[in-house]
């Protein structure tokens, strides 16, 4: 070990190189709950792609593990290190390359975060469409889980944004796949097969991004509903009528509730309504004229009221935007309530009303306390457990994931699967998927260094 540590040294220089104590806490854990901090062999942070590949060739050559590592806003373990391996931070990786305004795509490296790719972009009238929820993630890690957020009902998620990308094998080979351009018939696709891998498959050390124009002209329209199936049920005809939302959230009377005092929002909406409205349907529309807006708003205030809604409430801006800021720290709320687990479960969006049923029987039978919001337009449920017990935790958790998949859908829509969720990935999904999944990892990691324990347990 001593000498891999000084071969590291020598890569990424003395400065670059933590170990032991002079490991920092923040590199040993991720946000996913319940996950006790793992202190690794070392931390390095590259400047460098081929500084990236002699670190991995180093560390594939003495079969040591190695975690990559962006922000660490992930919540579901995929960067929590292994107590006898390498961290590569891609913190000092952290360069917008280039915007290219005319074929509207930004060149970033890993370590860019969204916060401050949002800022150069605005300033050339574009923007970067994902939107997950924290703006201090980094481009790297959203790359890794296939990060999506409320704007996927219009935009997609990561994979339907990133148009290429140089990655770092575990030999220290550099490939690059895909490029300035939106389509291409030429051989697999290594770009979106390494989207999503949760650092599992090679190390991204650059993505190309599409842009697209930034509309200016936003309103949010907030509806209140009696139950929370209208809710759900209304989301289909919505999205079917062609508004085209940029966002339609579903959130509980519980979530909102907390969500709202979370970050200081007042509404000001009548006591009728907040005494009785178990759910609320948040849509938010943008146009490039305030004329067509004002259209968009009217037809949509007009469905919404066909569909069931209460009342409806066009929000003031600043009200809108802090309102979508409230739903967007559902997670640090749940997390201040001291949630015992979060999901993000993703099944058709037509079904959504079926899961929420059945995971809120589940609750009754388990004695568990089932919350939170999600992402309407896309069937993303995002759910707070409240269940003390880990044993019980953990077959809530289990069988709720069973019934997402029973009505078609996934484990993880947005969070991935990291070292949390794997083992009930391993017991759910199809053996022969998992065969070739690990035959594809294989193929691409040898030795199997890059981030065990990640997807498959």
């Amino acid at each position: 070990m001593s000498e891999l540590l000084s071969h590291l040294s020598d890569i990424v220089g003395a400065a670059h190189l933590s170990t032991g104590a002079a490991i920092s806490l923040d590199d040993t854990h991720d946000e996913a709950l319940g996950m006790e901090p793992v202190t690794p062999l070392a931390v390095v942070r590259p400047g460098s792609t081929d500084e990236v590949a002699a670190v991995l060739a180093a560390a594939d050559a003495q079969r040591t593990p190695v975690t990559a590592r962006g922000r660490g806003t992930g919540m579901s373990g995929a960067c929590r290190p292994c107590a006898d391996g390498i961290v590569v931070s891609f913190d000092r990786m952290n360069r917008i390359l280039e915007i290219d305004t005319a074929n509207h795509t930004a060149t970033v490296q890993p370590g860019v975060t969204l916060a401050e790719l949002d800022e150069a972009t605005a300033a050339q009238g574009l923007v970067y469409e994902v939107f997950p929820g924290e703006n201090s993630a980094s481009l790297g890690g959203n790359v890794a889980t296939n990060a999506g957020g409320m704007r996927a009902v219009k935009y997609g998620v990561t994979r339907h944004n990133v148009l290429g990308i140089e990655a770092v094998l575990p030999s220290g080979e550099v490939i690059r796949s895909g490029g300035k351009y939106v389509k291409s018939s030429s051989g697999y696709d290594l770009t979106q097969l390494v989207i999503g891998s949760e650092g599992t498959l090679a190390l991204v050390t650059e993505a190309t991004l599409q842009l697209r124009p930034r509309l200016d002209h936003v309103a949010t329209v907030l509806a209140p509903f009696s139950t929370l199936d209208q809710v759900t049920r209304a989301v289909p005809r919505i999205v079917a009528d062609g508004l085209g939302p940029m966002i339609l959230e579903y959130i509980d009377f519980l979530t909102m509730a907390g969500a709202t005092a979370f970050v200081g929002l007042e509404l000001g909406l009548p006591a009728e309504v907040t005494d009785n409205a178990l759910a609320y349907l948040l849509v938010v529309l943008e146009s490039r004229s305030e004329e067509r807006l004002a259209e968009d708003v009217e037809h949509c205030a007009a469905l919404v009221t066909e569909l069931g809604a209460m009342d409806v409430f066009v929000l003031p801006s600043a009200a809108g935007a802090k309102l979508v800021e409230a739903r967007e720290k559902a997670f640090w709320l749940a997390k201040a309530s001291n949630a015992d687990e979060i999901i993000d479960t993703v099944v058709p969006r037509a079904s959504i009303s079926e899961f929420l049923t059945r995971a809120s029987e589940l609750a009754t039978e388990t004695g568990s306390l089932i919350a939170g919001c999600g992402h309407a337009g896309d069937g993303n449920v995002h759910l707070a457990i409240f269940q003390p017990d880990v044993e019980q935790r953990n077959a809530v958790l289990h069988r709720l994931f069973e019934i997402g998949m029973a009505l078609g859908g996934a484990i993880s829509g947005e969070h991935g699967l990291g070292k949390q969720k794997a083992h009930h990935f391993v017991a759910l999904e199809d053996p022969a998927k998992l065969a070739l999944m690990r035959r594809i990892k294989a193929a691409f990691d040898p030795r199997g260094i890059l981030n065990p324990g990640t997807i498959y347990d």
